[in-house]
């Protein structure tokens, strides 16, 4: 029997995923998986893309590192993307959405440039993620929240407690 729910939270870099995910494990001791960390970590590497100046993950690897953790339950995962993930994986998404200068304003505080920075906005424009979420998992799991400011993101944090506890509620898990 899992000992919690398993999320996604996914969304182009920038949106704020790591600080959501910070907050959750800090609120509600769940297990953070951040999916480049794990690849990192461990070589999960096939490859590198030198326009957009990163390295491509190993799906399979990933996969098949995350499939006894998603069994145990109880975990937030963390990757901008989601379309590899299989839909048993999660219990629910959740897709962080910002407003395109908000985001330009955080990449380019990271040393994003040229194309890899053109391409994340562009990506948040077209809501490839949001459309990738919605070709992969059912659409009643999947939900959109806006992480523009700082009381989105605690207002999200605080929507996603209360979405877990009534998870552990229904499904009997202290």
């Amino acid at each position: 029997m899992k000992t919690g729910p398993n999320i996604l939270i996914t969304g182009t870099p920038g949106v704020g995923k790591s600080t959501l995910c910070q907050h959750l494990t800090e609120h509600t001791h769940m297990d953070w998986v951040c999916v480049g960390d794990l690849a990192r970590d461990n070589n999960f590497f096939d490859g590198y893309d030198h326009e957009r100046e990163c390295p491509i993950i190993d799906e399979e690897k990933i996969l098949d590192e995350l499939e006894d953790m998603i069994e145990e339950g109880n975990k937030i995962i963390d990757y901008h993307g989601c379309e590899f993930f299989p839909e048993r994986f999660f219990d629910i998404v959740f897709v962080l959405r910002t407003d395109n200068t908000v985001l330009y304003d955080r990449l380019y505080a990271r040393g994003y440039r040229g194309k890899k920075l053109e391409d994340n906005v562009e990506c948040e424009i077209m809501e490839i993620l949001k459309d990738e979420a919605l070709n992969s998992y059912q659409p009643n799991i999947i939900h959109q929240l806006n992480s523009n400011t700082h009381t989105d993101m605690e207002n999200n944090a605080q929507k996603i407690c209360m979405w877990i506890q009534q998870w552990k509620k229904d499904n009997n898990v202290s």
